[in-house]
Order: C-alpha cells, then structure tokens, then sequence
C-alpha cells in the first residue's frame, strides 16, 4: 500500500519547482511500518527517505494518517539540509 497521497506528492513536486529545482536530482522511498495483525483499525504510519542524488544528502520524515512531511521537507530545504 502506498502511504504517499497523490496531493503529497503534487505538493513535493510543486515545492521543487518553485525554488527551480530539478524534480530527477530528488528520489522518495517510503517504507509502510503498519502493523496489519492488530484487532483494532489501525493508521496507516511508516516513513520516507528523500534522497537527493547530486549531493547525496537525505533526510527521513514519518508518513501516514496526520503527517505533515511535505512541510516539514520544505523547511529542510529552505534551511539547506540537502545542499
């Protein structure tokens, strides 16, 4: 199961373009840490690892139900966590 919305995505997508950034030099990978053996319903959580491949820097943000990545990977990026 994907845990990365479409409008998380777009959202990413629209953030590179805006500080005119190249969406290729930036990988997601996301892992799914659900625990689908309990008895009650559960929030989808894992996390994602953003890569970008021209400094090889990364940072891992928690995903699923009520997570804020996307923001908090724009306020890395304006803080040069990935230069």
């Amino acid at each position: 199961m994907k845990l990365i919305e479409p409008d998380e995505k777009s959202q990413f997508h629209a953030i590179l373009s805006a500080q005119h950034l190249a969406a290729d030099d930036f990988e997601l990978h996301e892992v799914d840490t659900t625990d689908p053996k309990t008895d009650e319903i559960f929030a989808l959580s894992g996390f994602v690892t953003v890569s970008r491949k021209s400094t090889s820097r990364q940072q891992q943000y928690p995903i699923g139900d009520g997570s804020i990545w996307v923001a908090e990977f724009e306020r890395d990026l304006s803080q040069g966590v990935f230069d």
